[in-house]
């Protein structure tokens, strides 16, 4: 299932990262994490799964290149397990790749007997939905794990839900069966950006890694590209009276529901409940489920 390349020797327990494009990764947010953890800080390759085993490169076909009369190179995908060095020069573990087509239960089993070699003490997914949030205010956050502990200090709005499984929660859920300490981070992104490349999605859950693991981890790469994605939107809505409604009726539904402080009154304009937000969450991966599952991000 997986080769190692070198084991690592860590002097406290490390923290391990896992995070799989290709499925809940609205606004790149999960693609843009790992690129840019893996472009700030020094690493080292430690395990790579077998991607032949768990591909289905018919639904996702590799990007050959072509030049003139030959193909010059193809980009076959990998699944790898890092060593990443925070900015403290703390360590951890980065799980990264497409998510795998086949064989869930056996990759889910690999990856928590390299936990229990590798001596974990706490596993992080994350991940990005559509939340029906504007791009004007700051972006939620939804934090679960395993223990009331891992949670506290985070507020939840959402109620219970049904969704299609998916490698991260599926990772999260078995190895907190498997006695982990485990828990994921979600990136609330505007639901009308969930296709187009977001930076401020990954500046979100970079950020709630800091915050829930103690690790230091790089942020400022992305506050240019973060910058540009407001202009360019910001372009888009002074052009399109039908897009700056709709970012208005979202500004007044978030401040009523979010920025309101407690115990403030609130107005007679209905506003989603949790339930209704899960509601709209479990149609919108069930629609994404129906389809080719792999949004274009």
């Amino acid at each position: 299932m997986y080769a190692i390349h070198q084991m690592p020797r860590f002097k406290e327990p490390p923290v391990l990262i896992h995070a799989f494009t290709g499925y809940v990764d609205a606004g790149g947010a999960v693609r843009m994490t790992i690129d840019h953890l893996l472009e700030h800080c020094e690493h080292e390759l430690i395990a790579t799964f077998d991607v032949d085993a768990v591909m289905d490169f018919r639904a996702r076909r590799p990007v050959l290149s072509y030049s003139v009369d030959h193909f010059t190179g193809v980009d076959i995908p990998s699944i790898q397990l890092h060593e990443v060095t925070d900015s403290k020069g703390d360590s951890f573990l980065l799980l990264s790749g497409p998510e795998p087509d086949y064989q869930w239960m056996r990759f889910i089993a690999a990856v928590s007997g390299l936990g229990h070699r590798l001596g974990i003490r706490l596993a992080v997914a994350v991940s990005g939905i559509p939340w029906p949030a504007p791009h004007t205010r700051p972006l939620g956050i939804t934090v679960h794990g395993s223990d009331p502990e891992l949670v506290r200090g985070f507020r939840s709005v959402v109620g219970e839900v049904e969704v299609p499984g998916h490698m991260g929660a599926m990772l999260e859920f078995h190895l907190a069966q498997d006695g982990f300490d485990s828990m994921g981070i979600t990136a609330q992104v505007p639901h009308y950006l969930s296709q187009f490349q977001y930076p401020q999605g990954a500046q979100t859950l970079i950020n709630g890694l800091s915050r829930v693991t103690g690790l230091e981890l790089p942020v400022d790469g992305l506050d240019p590209l973060a910058a540009q994605a407001t202009r360019e939107i910001s372009d888009q809505l002074a052009g399109n009276d039908e897009f700056a409604t709709v970012v208005t009726a979202l500004e007044h539904q978030y401040d009523q529901t979010i920025g309101a402080p407690p115990g403030s009154l609130m107005s007679d304009e209905p506003v989603p409940t949790g339930d209704e937000i899960a509601a709209q969450l479990e149609s919108f991966l069930r629609d994404l489920d129906a389809g080719d599952g792999k949004p274009d991000v």
